[in-house]
């Protein structure tokens, strides 16, 4: 990742709208910022989360609440908790979400 032409700021987070996006169960909501075809989003899902698919975009994520479950599609699963973070390159390795207390993390991608 290469970050350009980004002048410094700074994020007000609850000032960015939030929009919905439906999981195979639960909702997740997502406030984005764009910088330079970078995606930054402080993002919370609902207790019972599930992903409704397979993602194989690269992201850095940092749980900062809750838990989350990551799955890959080779069955092996890690539990996120505050403070911990993952990192996987796009194609990488396929994997998914979930969480039954819900969470809320910081993801780059």
């Amino acid at each position: 990742m290469r970050m350009l032409n980004i002048p410094f700021d700074t994020t007000d987070w609850q000032q960015v709208e939030s929009t919905e996006h439906a999981g195979a169960t639960g909702m997740a909501y997502w406030r984005t910022r764009e910088f330079s075809g970078i995606r930054v989003r402080m993002v919370e899902y609902t207790p019972g989360y599930l992903a409704d698919h397979w993602c194989t975009k690269g992201h850095i994520l940092l749980c900062l609440e809750g838990e989350l479950e990551t799955e890959l599609a080779d069955g092996r699963k890690f539990v996120l908790t505050p403070g911990v973070s993952y990192q996987v390159a796009d194609q990488a390795e396929a994997h998914r979400s979930s969480t039954t207390k819900g969470a809320r993390l910081f993801i780059v991608d």
